[in-house]
């Protein structure tokens, strides 16, 4: 195209036509050269039991995968890997949105990395959108710290719908983990919803972050998810908000002894911190050991990992016998006009529900 800077009325100004864009791609690119290859069962597992990183992700991603096709694949890893588990201390970690769970977690794990020693796997469940059904995946990005030991490894995880956060697929990457030897787990919750009775259904101890100024003692009685913590902090008692994380330490202890002891024989305690300064994780990891060390005194401790044992037997049901419902071909078939038909009042929804599971039973005979 011929630019008019170029006409006589323009004198010594001139302007030249510029080069052609470059493909992005390199043309001479061979697409098959670069595809990774698939492992098998025995190399994953092989894999995991030495520790490769890489492969305990695949592993953990195959984990995670609605693809009904790798569901016995992913079975199997997690058949093979569990003789090499149930060696670590697993660690639940919940609080409400913006109470610092992630700041803490890059505390955390710092201070029982240079203490302690081992290895550490940090599995945190970002909560995934009702629209989009994406998930951002940032948590790593708030780790720094966390994310530069080669003695950690952070595996951020949508919810993907599952309940609260905190599903089957969660137990079965700490199986993965700790068949890779790492002796101390952290799973992180959304903090919001029912997680925290599932994370609490898979973890020794069960850690809930408060905030300062969030209610009195009626408030702390209200929370069922205080009857299930084994022990709570509270969290940016730094500054000027020093005195208010004390007074509500205060009125979560008086809350607590509202509640009937726990099966434990544990008394949760109260404690502050401040995860941005780091001060006062010493005494929060003193804490979590004295539990653990109480629990294995008294049996508790085998106790509670037998009944999760249990409690997610029942769970693989749940999930199997939903999976089969939907996943059937006359249900297929059928679904989108019974929902249409609900939809249109043409039959209500129990009955709709009724009709469907009794078509499904019919096809099991």
């Amino acid at each position: 195209m011929e630019h008019p800077e170029n006409s006589a009325e323009y004198k010594g100004l001139q302007v030249n036509a510029g080069v052609n864009q470059q493909a992005i791609i390199n043309p001479y690119l061979r697409r098959g050269h670069f595809r990774r290859r698939e492992l098998s069962v025995a190399d994953m597992v092989d894999g995991i039991l030495k520790g490769d990183i890489t492969i305990l992700s695949q592993a953990v991603t195959l984990v995670e995968s609605v693809n009904p096709d790798h569901y016995g694949r992913a079975q199997e890893v997690i058949d093979k890997c569990l003789p090499y588990s149930g060696n670590s201390v697993r660690i639940g970690i919940s609080g409400v949105p913006g109470a610092g769970k992630s700041t803490s977690i890059d505390e955390f794990g710092i201070h029982v990395l240079d203490r302690f020693g081992g290895k550490l796997a940090v599995l945190a469940i970002d909560p995934s959108s009702e629209r989009s059904k994406g998930s951002i995946l940032g948590d790593k990005t708030r780790m720094e710290k966390l994310s530069q030991r080669k003695e950690a490894f952070i595996r951020p995880s949508p919810t993907a719908g599952s309940l609260g956060g905190v599903a089957r697929k969660t137990r079965e990457t700490i199986i993965l983990c700790e068949a890779a030897g790492f002796d101390k787990i952290f799973v992180e919750t959304v903090g919001v919803g029912q997680s925290e009775t599932a994370c609490h259904s898979m973890v020794d101890f069960f850690l809930l972050i408060q905030l300062a100024g969030t209610g009195d003692e009626l408030q702390g009685i209200k929370r069922g998810i205080m009857e299930i913590a084994d022990g709570i902090v509270i969290n940016k008692c730094d500054g000027n908000n020093v005195d208010k994380c004390h007074m509500a330490a205060t009125n979560f202890r008086n809350a607590l002894h509202f509640f009937p002891m726990p099966d434990s024989g544990w008394l949760p305690k109260v404690l502050c911190y401040s995860g941005f300064y780091g001060t006062g994780i010493q005494e929060v990891w003193d804490m979590i050991y004295q539990y653990l060390d109480f629990v294995k005194q008294n049996g508790y401790f085998s106790f509670r990992r037998n009944e999760q044992s249990k409690y997610w037997m029942y769970e693989s049901i749940n999930e199997h016998l939903r999976n089969s419902f939907y996943h059937n071909k006359l249900i297929e078939q059928h679904i989108k006009e019974a929902e249409q038909q609900v939809l249109h009042g043409e039959i209500t929804s129990f009955k709709a529900a009724g009709d469907l599971l009794e078509m499904y039973f019919k096809t099991l005979k």
